[in-house]
């Protein structure tokens, strides 16, 4: 038996961020490059590039595994069931989102893969769409899970509730707009 690379997108991603968090505790401060901070100078390119790469960074290695443990549960089948250039691109469409209206609307910064993770979960909770149908499931995760974060957007915390509900609804659209790999 072999090791099968099988997920090359989540993979690569997983272990990227587990590099940087390396880094970060052995005193390399690279995090600067991998979060978005309130505001946006349109002049830095730097300040673009962090519109994509704060998925990359975490603040330590609590909210890396939180983020990897759903990753590497939903990125695989997802990746399978979309393909690795269709995964790619929601990653980045959903970085690139959750980074701008960050920008827009919050003074605060964002670090992190939580957008990814709901993402993920919202899309996986519809890898099965039929045509005309609506799954439960959906229907459930969307109130457990987005529901949870309206309620916990009104407490004092360091969690970004916006990014995990905006990664949610581009979950949403992605699962209910984009070509799937395999015919359903």
């Amino acid at each position: 038996m072999r090791i099968q690379y099988n997920a090359p997108v989540v993979l690569t991603f997983a272990f990227i961020c587990t590099f940087l968090v390396v880094l970060q505790n052995m005193g390399v401060d690279f995090m600067p490059l991998f979060s978005v901070s309130g505001s946006m100078d349109l002049t830095n390119p730097l300040d673009f590039f962090r519109l994509f790469s704060h998925v990359l960074g975490h603040a330590g290695w609590d909210h890396l595994l939180n983020n990897l443990t759903f990753i590497l549960l939903l990125g695989p089948i997802l990746e399978e069931k979309y393909g690795s250039s269709s995964l790619l691109l929601m990653m980045f469409i959903t970085a690139l989102v959750t980074g701008v209206l960050n920008v827009f609307f919050f003074s605060t910064g964002l670090l992190g893969a939580s957008g990814i993770v709901f993402m993920m979960i919202l899309l996986s909770s519809i890898v099965n769409l039929q045509r005309g149908r609506i799954p439960m499931t959906f229907l459930l995760v969307v109130v457990l899970f987005l529901g949870r974060e309206l309620v916990n957007m009104f407490e004092q915390n360091n969690i970004s509730e916006f990014a995990h509900i905006i990664g949610g609804i581009c979950g949403a659209v992605f699962g209910f707009n984009f070509r799937r790999k395999t015919a359903y």
